[in-house]
């Protein structure tokens, strides 16, 4: 592996891991293996033998990439029965579409409409629900990636749950520009309609409800999936009951909630195991302090990665109707930003779903610590590292302090701060401690706490060799 010359890292052992980095990341370019091939070369009896939830997941325990745990082994076990069921699955045919038309006041006022009745040929669906750590991202990948040939027919989608919502936000305002309809209850079923044409299997990761809208959305939005046939996979950090807690008319949401745990196999993962706290050999894509070492060694990978490929400079890409800026980006995919470009303006998750979708490898520099003055900047920088996760986006970091302390105040500050019962009781149930945690007050809130605790877990994990292998080869 070539170093190029004048580096200034100090030690050959600096050098290997640098070039461990540029060889992972250079590989995600090469032509890949076909998985069949690789099934074939392995053993495989049989070109048409597919793999399977338990068949991928003794595959990783066995080659100890996943350690072996019997209450995980009991939840793959129900992955592996969905997916038996799926492969038998026949869902009822969607009807065709109605000719509706706006309703008129008289109509709003006076309609007795009923909720649709899933169909009695439906398949339950799998609600997984557990705190920071449990592998729920994991199983889900695990579920999606071996569902059977028949899926594919079906049509299948894994989507985070926020990139869902979005999603579905757009059809409806679609739908009401077209059809003039001023009722969302009009528009949600032939949404509903359109989404399960596309797709009869949703996987969907991170499922929560923090806005009354989506919260309004869901239930009618739940209850014509499930009459057109569409079986769903979800992940969560909360059961079902504790959804939407102490949110503005949540007693209108309580159905939705009961249909979640009348058509779905809710099942909690907790084990008492946090998998992203298992040691992993590091991969150097996180570099602090700020420093003329870690520059020029950050330097060194863009310029490696790039080095056959034009540098575009101020190219711009269309997010819901306004331009944003990419400061320098390839059309292979990769882009460089400053903390400031991306999360010192007013950028939502609609702008970095579609930055991690279009860019495949991220380089975002200048990272301050970030203080309770700097709530905005840490709330969008949470949102960019979510979206990097689900979209498998290579980011590399250079930061002004180590991951753990990113959210932390100063200690100067922390004197005389009381961590409340209620916030401490959080910190318990996701496995924190004020190290971690870095005894932060920019949060408060289950969610926000849920959020920043998530986000430190993956950026710790995205740092490891096996995840960043795993993205070069997907």
């Amino acid at each position: 592996m070539l170093i190029l010359p004048g580096s200034s890292l100090a030690t050959v052992a600096g050098r290997a891991r640098l070039a461990t980095v540029i060889s992972l990341c250079r590989s995600y370019y090469s032509q890949a293996i076909p998985l069949q091939a690789e099934a074939l070369s392995k053993g495989a009896q049989s070109p048409l033998a597919y793999p399977t939830p338990d068949s991928r997941y003794h595959e990783l325990v066995d080659s100890g990439l996943l350690r072996k745990d019997d209450h995980q082994d009991q939840i793959v076990n129900k992955l592996q029965g969905l997916h038996e069921r799926i492969a038998r699955y026949s869902p009822p045919p969607i009807p065709p579409p109605t000719s509706l038309k706006p309703k008129s006041l008289f109509s709003r006022l006076f309609a007795t409409s009923s909720p649709p009745t899933p169909s009695r040929s439906q398949l339950k669906g799998l609600y997984l629900y557990g705190t920071v750590g449990t592998g729920k991202t994991m199983l889900m990948d695990l579920f999606y990636d071996t569902l059977p040939p028949s899926a594919a027919a079906l049509g299948k989608r894994r989507v985070h749950f926020h990139a869902f919502m979005i999603d579905v936000h757009k059809r409806v305002h679609q739908k009401r520009v077209e059809h003039g309809w001023e009722g969302v209850e009009d528009v949600i079923a032939p949404v509903a309609r359109d989404l399960a044409e596309e797709a009869r299997i949703l996987c969907f990761d991170e499922f929560q409800v923090t806005d009354i809208v989506d919260a309004m959305i869901l239930r009618r939005l739940l209850e014509c999936l499930l009459q057109y046939g569409v079986v769903s996979v979800m992940t969560s950090n909360r059961h079902p009951d504790e959804l939407y807690k102490n949110g503005i008319q949540r007693a209108s949401f309580l159905p939705a909630i009961d249909l979640i745990k009348e058509r779905f196999d809710v099942t909690d993962l907790n084990s008492h195991i946090d998998y992203r706290k298992i040691p992993h050999a590091l991969a150097k894509v996180y570099f602090d302090p700020i420093d003329y070492e870690n520059k020029q060694a950050l330097e060194e990978i863009w310029d490696t990665l790039t080095s056959h490929t034009k540098i575009l400079r101020n190219d711009t890409i269309n997010v819901w109707g306004h331009k944003l800026r990419i400061p320098e980006s390839t059309s292979t995919g990769i882009a460089r930003f400053t903390f400031d470009d991306l999360c010192g303006r007013p950028l939502g998750a609609a702008d970095y779903i579609e930055i991690t979708q279009k860019y495949n490898t991220l380089f975002v520099t200048d990272v301050p610590k970030l203080t309770l003055n700097s709530k905005d900047k840490a709330r969008r920088f949470i949102t960019l590292i979510d979206a990097c996760y689900e979209n498998h986006t290579r980011l590399f970091v250079l930061s002004e302090v180590p991951i753990h302390l990113i959210f932390s105040d100063d200690p100067a500050s922390l004197k005389d701060k009381h961590i409340t019962d209620h916030m401490r009781s959080t910190m318990d149930d996701l496995g924190l401690t004020d190290d971690v945690v870095g005894s932060s007050s920019i949060f408060s809130g289950d969610e926000e706490i849920f959020a920043f605790a998530r986000a430190c877990s993956r950026l710790i994990q995205m740092g490891t060799k096996e995840w960043v292998e795993a993205v070069v080869r997907g």
